[in-house]
């Protein structure tokens, strides 16, 4: 597909908790945009956590809406003891926002990074045919399921939420895990559809991709100070992290000449310390304040970069 204008591509990085942060550059570039972000993006991916901000942005929410869920979201989900109790409550309030909508509502372009857990492979959910690489006569927006089965498969991090079995239209029944095993920064696989399945030049492609900061890494229990289903967590929490810096060095590596804006900022002060489980209202508001001061570090290259008229 050739174009005569520039496809934009926002991505979004997962994290749980920590996409308060990413939450808080949006609101900067949707300010700045003065429109929906669903219309200034004409692709958006997400990775766990990323993912629920990408689909709530792709089916119209704003920002603030976005906020407001997410303040009622992550407290009653992140304070669930053990990963069966944190994947019904994920469902439950999940249910609130998207109820059973499936992926033909969606307002402009998805990609929802999942892992398929039985063959260790990318499962990625988009929501039109043109991104499919191969296979496009048996093509399913999303698989068939819905927008909520989708970011639960995204989410399912590995012990700390449970595996996601999925009943696709076209894949059969499957179990998913978190997208941040395989990507948590998306910014590849969005790239692959752009160049390889919409067939962009460089020139029509333009990404920004968004973190969820870097921090102090608070241990996940204070009281479990021996290998157990705590520090298992712990180290998928840095897996993750690892995941999303790996795709950060290897997209520059690749596409040199590719317009890709990062945002990603570090705060290694004491006070900022936090984790993937973080419950506090407090904290939560702290990191959104800091996602706005990230954007504000990189506003001109943003504004240099994107056409927002």
């Amino acid at each position: 597909m050739k174009t005569n204008k520039t496809t934009n591509i926002l991505c979004l990085d997962g994290g749980g908790s920590k996409g308060i942060y990413t939450l808080g550059v949006l609101k900067e570039i949707e300010t700045a945009a003065g429109k929906p972000l669903c219309e200034i993006f004409q692709l958006i991916y997400g990775t766990s956590t990323g993912s629920i901000i990408a689909s709530m942005l792709a089916l119209g929410y704003d920002v603030d809406q976005i906020k407001q869920k997410y303040l009622q979201l992550i407290p009653p989900i992140m304070k669930c003891y053990g990963s069966g109790r944190k994947s019904k409550k994920l469902r439950k309030l999940g249910e609130e926002i998207f109820g059973e909508k499936k992926f033909d509502e969606f307002k402009t372009g998805i990609g929802i990074i999942a892992t398929n857990y039985n063959t260790q492979k990318p499962l990625i959910f988009k929501n039109d045919v043109a991104r499919a690489h191969g296979t496009k006569s048996s093509f399913i927006p999303g698989f068939g399921v819905t927008i909520l089965d989708a970011v639960e498969a995204s989410c399912a991090a590995c012990p700390v939420f449970s595996k996601k079995t999925l009943k696709t239209e076209n894949k059969e029944e499957l179990v998913a895990i978190d997208g941040g095993f395989i990507a948590n920064n998306p910014t590849l696989f969005a790239l692959i559809d752009a160049k390889k399945a919409l067939n962009l030049e460089n020139s029509e492609i333009k990404v920004l991709s968004i973190g969820v900061g870097n921090y102090i890494e608070k241990p996940l229990h204070r009281l479990h100070k021996v290998i157990s289903w705590f520090e298992m967590g712990q180290i998928a929490s840095r897996i993750l992290v690892a995941s999303s810096n790996t795709t950060e060095v290897v997209t520059k590596l690749l596409f040199p000449e590719l317009s890709i804006t990062r945002v990603n900022d570090t705060f290694n002060e004491p006070q900022y310390g936090t984790n993937m489980l973080e419950s506090k209202i407090k904290k939560l508001n702290t990191m959104y304040r800091l996602g706005i001061e990230s954007y504000a570090t990189h506003e001109k290259e943003i504004l240099e970069t994107f056409n927002f008229n």
